[in-house]
């Protein structure tokens, strides 16, 4: 081993390196945003108010099992294999090939979905039930109390879980090379590949996974301190 050959790897295959980068953060940071778009609305729905009406309660119950088992699915089968089912599965069935960024995307925001919906539940649940008898007093539905008043709250409260989400999908999409999405990992398998030099690839790809994971760990904190304001506030008062 030898450090002119990290030298050789970053200034020949830097543009594959680059460009693997590039699709990861894509893949991730759609699929963190749409997965937790998918999040907050389940959790709006597991938190309606049970209808009075039999047959609305029945329906709302059905939507619940239904989600339940996406949830369920999705959180206890691993990211790998759903890619395999969902990109192969589509082909065997219906008779046509996804494209393979479509593929990642729509598996990264569907996985996110079901973990982001079991936190944005958690956040909901901490808000005080006063809160929601208080908007309830005063006229409000459940849509304007979740937009107007739990919501705001729910998304500082979870933003340090989407963080953690947000890192952990940056390190998953690793797995999407089984369908070819030429992600970081993709691209380090063939200039591994290319060049028969596989610790000196691989550690310059673990690198930039960390340079990443690091960079949005950073800003998403920056966002958290901003969110919370300032610690303390002087009352202004007329002289």
């Amino acid at each position: 081993m030898s450090f002119e050959w990290f030298i050789n790897i970053i200034t020949n295959y830097w543009p594959m390196f680059l460009r693997g980068a590039g699709m990861t953060l894509f893949i991730s940071s759609i699929g963190t945003i749409v997965g937790a778009i998918i999040g907050l609305i389940i959790g709006m729905i597991h938190t309606i108010p049970t209808p009075e009406r039999k047959a609305k309660r029945g329906f709302l119950k059905a939507i619940h099992v239904i989600l339940s088992f996406y949830v369920e699915f999705f959180r206890g089968t691993p990211m790998i294999v759903q890619a395999m089912v969902i990109f192969y599965g589509t082909a065997l069935a219906f008779g046509f090939d996804m494209d393979r960024t479509f593929a990642a995307l729509l598996i990264v925001s569907i996985n996110t979905g079901a973990y982001m919906a079991e936190i944005v539940r958690g956040g909901i649940i901490s808000v005080d039930k006063g809160q929601f008898e208080a908007s309830q007093a005063i006229g409000m539905n459940h849509v304007q109390t979740m937009m107007n008043i739990v919501l705001p709250q729910v998304l500082r409260n979870i933003l340090p879980a989407t963080t953690n989400q947000y890192i952990i999908n940056i390190k998953d999409t690793s797995v999407l090379n089984v369908i070819g999405v030429t992600e970081l990992y993709f691209q380090t398998k063939s200039i591994a590949g290319n060049n028969y030099r596989y610790f000196e690839s691989f550690f310059v790809t673990c690198v930039l996974y960390l340079v990443m994971t690091f960079t949005v760990s950073l800003i998403l904190r920056y966002l958290e301190r901003r969110l919370d304001g300032k610690e303390n506030y002087n009352m202004v008062t007329k002289s």
